[in-house]
Protein backbone atom coordinates (compact mmCIF):
# COMPACT_ATOMS: atom_id res chain seq x y z
CA UNK A 1 0.00 0.00 0.00
CA UNK A 2 1.27 3.68 -0.67
CA UNK A 3 0.31 6.94 0.99
CA UNK A 4 1.42 10.34 -0.46
CA UNK A 5 2.27 12.48 2.95
CA UNK A 6 4.83 14.70 3.58
CA UNK A 7 5.58 15.66 0.10
CA UNK A 8 6.96 12.22 -1.23
CA UNK A 9 4.80 8.51 -1.77
CA UNK A 10 5.91 6.15 1.06
CA UNK A 11 5.20 2.14 0.87
CA UNK A 12 4.32 0.47 3.77
CA UNK A 13 2.28 -2.63 4.84
CA UNK A 14 -0.10 -3.03 7.71
CA UNK A 15 -0.92 -6.68 8.79
CA UNK A 16 -2.31 -8.56 12.25
CA UNK A 17 -5.39 -8.38 14.15
CA UNK A 18 -7.15 -5.23 13.43
CA UNK A 19 -7.33 -4.33 16.95
CA UNK A 20 -4.37 -5.02 18.28
CA UNK A 21 -1.80 -2.51 19.64
CA UNK A 22 0.16 -1.16 16.55
CA UNK A 23 4.20 -1.97 16.00
CA UNK A 24 5.96 0.27 13.96
CA UNK A 25 9.04 -1.21 12.14
CA UNK A 26 12.13 0.72 10.73
CA UNK A 27 14.82 -0.66 8.59
CA UNK A 28 18.30 0.16 8.06
CA UNK A 29 20.23 1.95 5.41
CA UNK A 30 19.92 -0.37 1.66
CA UNK A 31 17.05 -2.39 3.08
CA UNK A 32 13.12 -2.30 3.14
CA UNK A 33 10.33 -3.01 4.94
CA UNK A 34 11.08 -7.28 3.64
CA UNK A 35 14.51 -6.84 6.24
CA UNK A 36 11.76 -7.76 9.11
CA UNK A 37 10.12 -10.97 7.52
CA UNK A 38 12.10 -12.86 10.10
CA UNK A 39 9.90 -11.10 12.88
CA UNK A 40 6.35 -11.27 11.97
CA UNK A 41 5.57 -14.89 13.07
CA UNK A 42 6.91 -13.62 16.47
CA UNK A 43 4.71 -10.68 16.01
CA UNK A 44 1.61 -12.36 15.53
CA UNK A 45 -0.20 -10.91 18.19
CA UNK A 46 0.38 -7.46 17.15
CA UNK A 47 -0.73 -5.21 14.09
CA UNK A 48 2.66 -5.05 12.54
CA UNK A 49 3.28 -1.26 10.03
CA UNK A 50 6.37 -1.77 7.79
CA UNK A 51 7.28 1.32 6.71
CA UNK A 52 9.57 1.42 3.53
CA UNK A 53 12.06 5.04 4.43
CA UNK A 54 11.87 7.61 1.48
CA UNK A 55 14.82 6.81 -1.16
CA UNK A 56 14.60 2.74 -0.44
CA UNK A 57 11.97 -0.13 -1.24
CA UNK A 58 8.58 0.71 -3.17
CA UNK A 59 8.71 4.40 -1.40
CA UNK A 60 9.56 7.92 -3.21
CA UNK A 61 12.72 9.42 -4.13
CA UNK A 62 12.65 13.26 -3.38
CA UNK A 63 16.25 14.29 -4.56
CA UNK A 64 18.80 13.19 -3.23
CA UNK A 65 19.26 15.66 0.70
CA UNK A 66 17.32 14.15 3.13
CA UNK A 67 17.23 14.71 7.35
CA UNK A 68 16.23 12.55 9.83
CA UNK A 69 13.62 15.37 11.33
CA UNK A 70 12.01 14.65 7.58
CA UNK A 71 12.27 10.94 7.41
CA UNK A 72 10.10 11.51 11.18
CA UNK A 73 7.97 13.32 9.33
CA UNK A 74 7.04 11.31 6.70
CA UNK A 75 6.27 8.88 9.47
CA UNK A 76 4.10 10.94 11.54
CA UNK A 77 2.47 12.10 8.55
CA UNK A 78 1.87 8.50 7.28
CA UNK A 79 0.09 7.57 11.11
CA UNK A 80 -1.91 10.46 10.23
CA UNK A 81 -2.74 8.76 7.06
CA UNK A 82 -3.79 5.96 8.87
CA UNK A 83 -5.34 7.37 11.73
CA UNK A 84 -2.97 5.75 13.80
CA UNK A 85 -2.99 7.33 17.12
CA UNK A 86 0.10 5.53 19.07
CA UNK A 87 2.57 3.12 18.39
CA UNK A 88 5.60 0.80 19.55
CA UNK A 89 8.36 2.15 17.50
CA UNK A 90 11.41 -0.67 16.25
CA UNK A 91 14.01 0.67 14.21
CA UNK A 92 17.52 -0.59 13.27
CA UNK A 93 20.47 0.97 12.01
CA UNK A 94 19.47 4.48 10.40
CA UNK A 95 15.51 3.48 11.65
CA UNK A 96 16.99 3.65 15.31
CA UNK A 97 18.22 7.45 14.64
CA UNK A 98 14.43 7.80 13.14
CA UNK A 99 13.52 6.56 16.45
CA UNK A 100 15.47 8.58 18.39
CA UNK A 101 14.76 11.61 16.52
CA UNK A 102 10.75 10.87 16.36
CA UNK A 103 10.37 9.87 20.19
CA UNK A 104 12.12 13.47 21.06
CA UNK A 105 9.94 15.50 18.67
CA UNK A 106 6.35 13.69 19.30
CA UNK A 107 6.87 11.37 22.08
CA UNK A 108 2.99 11.38 22.77
CA UNK A 109 2.57 9.38 19.34
CA UNK A 110 4.83 6.28 20.51
CA UNK A 111 4.12 3.72 23.18
CA UNK A 112 7.33 2.35 23.15
CA UNK A 113 10.81 2.15 21.39
CA UNK A 114 13.44 -0.28 20.37
CA UNK A 115 16.47 0.97 19.01
CA UNK A 116 18.75 -1.80 17.55
CA UNK A 117 22.69 -1.32 15.90
CA UNK A 118 22.08 2.06 16.27
CA UNK A 119 24.30 5.80 17.32
CA UNK A 120 23.16 8.69 18.67
CA UNK A 121 25.87 10.42 17.62
CA UNK A 122 28.30 11.09 14.22
CA UNK A 123 31.68 12.68 15.12
CA UNK A 124 33.33 14.61 12.10
CA UNK A 125 35.63 11.52 10.81
CA UNK A 126 32.42 9.99 10.21
CA UNK A 127 30.66 12.50 8.39
CA UNK A 128 33.57 12.39 6.01
CA UNK A 129 33.26 8.47 5.72
CA UNK A 130 30.13 9.20 4.62
CA UNK A 131 30.82 11.50 1.83
CA UNK A 132 32.95 8.86 0.96
CA UNK A 133 30.71 6.37 0.09
CA UNK A 134 28.08 9.02 -1.53
CA UNK A 135 31.08 9.41 -4.23
CA UNK A 136 31.49 6.05 -4.67
CA UNK A 137 27.70 5.06 -5.26
CA UNK A 138 27.76 8.56 -7.66
CA UNK A 139 30.77 7.41 -9.87
CA UNK A 140 30.45 3.56 -10.06
CA UNK A 141 26.42 2.36 -9.05
CA UNK A 142 25.56 0.65 -5.92
CA UNK A 143 27.12 -2.65 -6.95
CA UNK A 144 30.03 -0.77 -5.77
CA UNK A 145 28.80 -1.27 -2.42
CA UNK A 146 27.31 -4.69 -1.75
CA UNK A 147 30.43 -6.56 -1.18
CA UNK A 148 31.66 -4.21 1.34
CA UNK A 149 28.33 -3.57 3.48
CA UNK A 150 27.96 -7.46 3.81
CA UNK A 151 30.95 -7.48 5.47
CA UNK A 152 29.60 -5.24 7.72
CA UNK A 153 26.64 -6.77 8.39
CA UNK A 154 27.01 -10.51 8.46
CA UNK A 155 29.67 -12.95 9.38
CA UNK A 156 31.21 -14.61 6.48
CA UNK A 157 30.62 -18.11 7.98
CA UNK A 158 26.92 -16.93 8.45
CA UNK A 159 26.92 -15.28 4.64
CA UNK A 160 28.14 -19.42 3.61
CA UNK A 161 25.98 -21.19 5.80
CA UNK A 162 22.71 -18.80 5.09
CA UNK A 163 22.89 -17.56 1.28
CA UNK A 164 19.12 -17.81 1.16
CA UNK A 165 19.00 -15.22 4.11
CA UNK A 166 22.07 -13.05 2.60
CA UNK A 167 21.33 -12.65 -1.16
CA UNK A 168 17.91 -11.07 -0.57
CA UNK A 169 19.65 -8.73 1.00
CA UNK A 170 22.01 -8.23 -1.30
CA UNK A 171 19.89 -7.56 -4.22
CA UNK A 172 18.07 -4.75 -1.52
CA UNK A 173 21.56 -3.07 -1.83
CA UNK A 174 21.87 -3.12 -5.40
CA UNK A 175 18.79 -2.05 -6.18
CA UNK A 176 18.31 0.86 -3.71
CA UNK A 177 18.60 4.41 -5.88
CA UNK A 178 21.80 6.07 -5.86
CA UNK A 179 19.93 9.22 -5.23
CA UNK A 180 17.97 7.36 -2.08
CA UNK A 181 21.23 6.21 -0.90
CA UNK A 182 22.91 9.28 -1.02
CA UNK A 183 20.00 11.04 0.83
CA UNK A 184 20.03 8.99 3.87
CA UNK A 185 23.52 9.03 3.68
CA UNK A 186 23.34 12.76 4.33
CA UNK A 187 20.84 12.52 7.07
CA UNK A 188 22.81 9.74 9.04
CA UNK A 189 26.09 12.45 8.88
CA UNK A 190 24.72 15.36 10.56
CA UNK A 191 23.31 13.02 13.24
CA UNK A 192 23.99 14.76 16.82
CA UNK A 193 21.22 13.61 19.28
CA UNK A 194 23.21 12.62 22.78
CA UNK A 195 23.14 15.02 24.70
CA UNK A 196 19.28 14.98 24.35
CA UNK A 197 18.40 11.87 25.33
CA UNK A 198 17.76 12.42 28.15
CA UNK A 199 14.67 14.41 27.41
CA UNK A 200 13.62 10.89 26.16
CA UNK A 201 11.30 9.67 28.93
CA UNK A 202 9.80 6.46 27.01
CA UNK A 203 9.66 3.06 27.51
CA UNK A 204 13.18 2.37 25.56
CA UNK A 205 14.69 -1.27 24.56
CA UNK A 206 18.57 -1.07 23.44
CA UNK A 207 19.70 -3.45 21.30
CA UNK A 208 23.42 -4.05 19.65
CA UNK A 209 25.39 -7.33 18.15
CA UNK A 210 28.11 -8.08 19.51
CA UNK A 211 30.49 -7.94 16.91
CA UNK A 212 28.57 -5.06 15.64
CA UNK A 213 31.51 -2.99 13.76
CA UNK A 214 30.06 0.68 13.20
CA UNK A 215 26.62 0.60 15.98
CA UNK A 216 29.31 -1.18 18.77
CA UNK A 217 28.01 -1.94 22.24
CA UNK A 218 29.94 0.38 23.61
CA UNK A 219 27.73 2.79 21.18
CA UNK A 220 24.68 1.39 22.61
CA UNK A 221 25.89 1.70 25.84
CA UNK A 222 25.70 5.74 25.25
CA UNK A 223 22.61 5.37 24.75
CA UNK A 224 21.53 2.96 27.11
CA UNK A 225 22.88 5.36 30.08
CA UNK A 226 21.41 8.33 28.24
CA UNK A 227 17.80 7.13 28.41
CA UNK A 228 16.82 6.81 31.83
CA UNK A 229 14.90 3.45 32.54
CA UNK A 230 16.81 1.83 29.14
CA UNK A 231 17.32 -2.05 28.74
CA UNK A 232 19.96 -3.03 26.81
CA UNK A 233 20.60 -6.15 25.22
CA UNK A 234 23.80 -7.48 23.39
CA UNK A 235 23.27 -10.37 21.52
CA UNK A 236 26.14 -12.48 21.12
CA UNK A 237 28.06 -13.37 17.95
CA UNK A 238 26.29 -11.01 15.82
CA UNK A 239 27.16 -8.27 13.71
CA UNK A 240 24.70 -5.17 12.15
CA UNK A 241 21.46 -7.24 10.86
CA UNK A 242 21.11 -8.86 14.44
CA UNK A 243 17.56 -9.38 13.54
CA UNK A 244 18.44 -11.99 10.42
CA UNK A 245 21.50 -13.73 12.09
CA UNK A 246 20.18 -14.87 15.29
CA UNK A 247 16.47 -13.82 15.00
CA UNK A 248 15.21 -16.04 17.83
CA UNK A 249 17.54 -14.14 20.51
CA UNK A 250 15.96 -10.79 18.85
CA UNK A 251 12.84 -11.95 18.88
CA UNK A 252 12.82 -12.98 22.09
CA UNK A 253 14.21 -9.23 23.03
CA UNK A 254 11.22 -7.55 21.48
CA UNK A 255 8.60 -9.65 22.58
CA UNK A 256 9.51 -9.62 26.20
CA UNK A 257 9.83 -5.68 26.17
CA UNK A 258 6.51 -5.55 24.31
CA UNK A 259 4.74 -7.89 26.74
CA UNK A 260 5.85 -5.33 29.54
CA UNK A 261 4.38 -2.12 27.71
Amino acid sequence: MQADVNGTTIHYTLEGPEHAPIVMMSHSLLCSGAMWDAQMEALADYRVLRVDMRGHGASGTPGDDYTLEQIADDYIALLDHLEIEKVHFVGLSIGGMIGQTFALKAPERLLSITLSSTMSSVPAAGAAMWDERIALAKAEGMEAHVDSTIGRWFSDSFCDDHPELVDPIRELIRTTSVDGFSGCCRAISRLNLTDKLSAINLPTLVIAGENDPGATPAVAEVIHQNISGSELVVIDDTLHLCNIEKPDVFNRAITDFLAKH
